[in-house]
């Protein structure tokens, strides 16, 4: 089995809070990420990919196709965007590190696997002390 992962970066704003808190409860619980106002991040993201090598191509999957799936669908709905308000795949989710790292697994799985690879993992690091790995339902 081989492993090849793709990093991407962008930069979304969110906050962290839930609607039935105070502002006072959210600010206990969440901290500075409640804040009213929003706040971002530049976050890297990277898609790792698993299986084994094309025999005729020496790929698991060409990157070209990885980069651009992951472009049209994902870094175009985040960049730039607030994560709260303008993105499709967290609409109605609390925009935790944890649960964009799980949205952005929905989005880009099917499209990897259609591509004729397995979707390993998505590891998104919110700041270089804050990151978050997910690998699917295992």
């Amino acid at each position: 089995m081989v492993y090849i992962t793709r990093k991407e970066h962008f930069s979304s704003a969110h906050r962290l809070f839930r609607s039935e808190y105070s502002n006072e409860q959210n600010l206990s619980v969440f901290g500075k990420c409640s804040n009213p106002l929003w706040h971002g991040h530049n976050y890297i993201l990277m898609v790792t990919v698993k299986g084994e090598p094309d025999p005729e191509t020496g790929f698991v999957m060409d990157l070209k196709i990885l980069s651009r799936l992951i472009e049209e669908n994902i870094l175009q709905k985040l960049d730039h965007k607030n994560i709260n308000l303008e993105v499709d795949f967290m609409k109605g989710k609390l925009a935790s590190t944890e649960n964009l790292a799980i949205g952005i697994w929905g989005e880009i799985e099917p499209l990897v696997r259609n591509s004729g690879a397995n979707l390993h993992s998505v590891r998104l690091e919110e700041t270089e002390n804050n990151i978050v790995e997910y690998f699917g339902n295992e």
